[in-house]
């Protein structure tokens, strides 16, 4: 029999049915510890009761509105986080890719009010922003771009975390006026830039006059123990995109901006049907809520610093292993071959993990995690690695 399904997942063999703070169970019962949270999406964990209720209420009232009438929870939204943000103004969508798909937008209305005839962003090697036409050219992995050509154009491409070659870029490419980054590659493998990387190239886009558009998708609603990525390096950059954990599984992304990027947009020239719904907002402004009176924040340093430091013990004889880095609850162990079975094997041990770039596990548990569910997290990722490395 045909899947109704198009082949777009290499699905494992599991379904869950539900789900309370880290945990999800599967249809005979199972639990399973998860430390991958829907890829960073549901930092509050399953069925969290603030979101639960939020969503309840607020579906019982109204549901969706065009954005064509005013929208009191999406401003409420739009207020909470260019709070946080230090940003000006946000415009509301449904994906990361699609806050992406506006930043790019807002970088060659840019351009073109700078009287550039074919602006271009530099983006870096490694990347990840998504899988539209847009973002798919934008993301520096030749993999996930393979076969979907011809690609989108107006990208210039650096490596990651290098400052040379971005002034190299800088000074030979008129057309260049925006920079894209993350400030951790999540997809990339986990990979965070040294420590003066961000303020340097803040102060190189002020140079030449180009727009700093940071992708906060994974790293945005806390998931490094600040609010945003960039909060980390003192620094403030002009446009910010979000998805994730900002609905904690209800879909929602923004693209936040400030200074001339704030006002490029004017009626017409963007737009989303679902964007920023009554339901939507309701459930992000439970997630910061949330964060805010429980301090996830410090929590997510707490228990970054915990893992790691587990990880860091429990993994120091392995051979194999190359690196352990991350910040926050956004944790990547680096081994030195392809590790992907590690997956499976951590699901027959009741234990949902990640791999990216082959070989880096990636670790993305929710913020609400306990104490004794990160020492598991430790204890079962050490044994999987150690008998994994062992057994090469």
């Amino acid at each position: 029999m045909t899947d109704p399904l198009m082949s777009t997942y290499s699905r494992l063999p599991v379904s869950f049915e539900r789900g309370a703070g880290a945990t999800l169970w599967d249809r005979d019962g199972r639990a399973y510890l998860d430390a991958v949270s829907g890829i960073a999406v549901c930092g509050l964990g399953h069925a969290h009761p603030a979101v639960t209720r939020a969503v309840c209420e607020q579906a019982g009232t109204l549901v969706h509105t065009s954005n064509l009438y005013g929208i009191p929870r999406q401003a409420e939204l739009a207020t909470e986080l260019t709070r946080l943000s230090g940003m000006e103004t946000a415009f509301f969508c449904n994906s990361g890719a699609e806050a992406n798909e506006a930043a790019i937008k807002l970088a060659r209305l840019y351009g073109h009010q700078r009287n550039v005839a074919q602006p271009a962003v530099v983006v870096a090697e490694g990347s990840f922003h998504g899988r539209t036409l847009a973002t798919l050219a934008a993301t520096g992995n030749r993999k996930v771009q393979a076969g979907f050509e011809p690609l989108v154009q107006g990208f210039l491409r650096v490596p990651y975390d290098d400052l040379d070659g971005l002034r190299a870029i800088a000074a030979n490419s008129p057309n260049a006026v925006a920079l894209l980054l993350e400030p951790i590659q999540g997809e990339g493998g986990v990979r965070v830039p040294s420590d003066d990387y961000l303020p340097r190239v803040r102060a190189l886009c002020d140079e030449f006059g180009w727009l700093l558009m940071l992708d906060e998708v994974q790293t945005g609603i806390g998931r490094t123990g600040a609010w945003f990525g960039f909060q980390h390096s003192g620094i403030q950059p002009d446009v910010i995109t979000l998805a994730k954990g900002l609905g904690n599984g209800v879909p929602i992304g923004a693209c936040l901006a400030r200074g001339t990027a704030a006002h490029l947009f004017s009626p017409g020239s963007h737009a989303s049907t679902f964007g920023g719904n009554p339901l939507a907002c309701s459930a992000a402004l439970a997630v910061l809520r949330t964060i805010g009176e429980q301090d996830l924040l410090t929590r997510a340093r707490e228990l970054g610093d915990r893992i790691r430091a587990g990880l860091q013990r429990g993994l120091s004889p392995a051979d194999g292993v190359r690196a352990i880095r991350g910040r926050g609850l956004m944790i990547g162990i680096e081994l030195d071959r392809p590790c992907g079975d590690l997956v499976r094997r951590a699901l027959e041990r009741g234990l949902l993990i990640n791999v990216t770039t082959e070989r880096v596990i990636r670790l993305l548990p929710p913020l609400v995690l306990t104490d004794a569910e990160a020492d598991r997290i430790v204890a079962e990722v050490a044994g999987l690695v150690q008998a994994f490395c062992a057994a090469a």
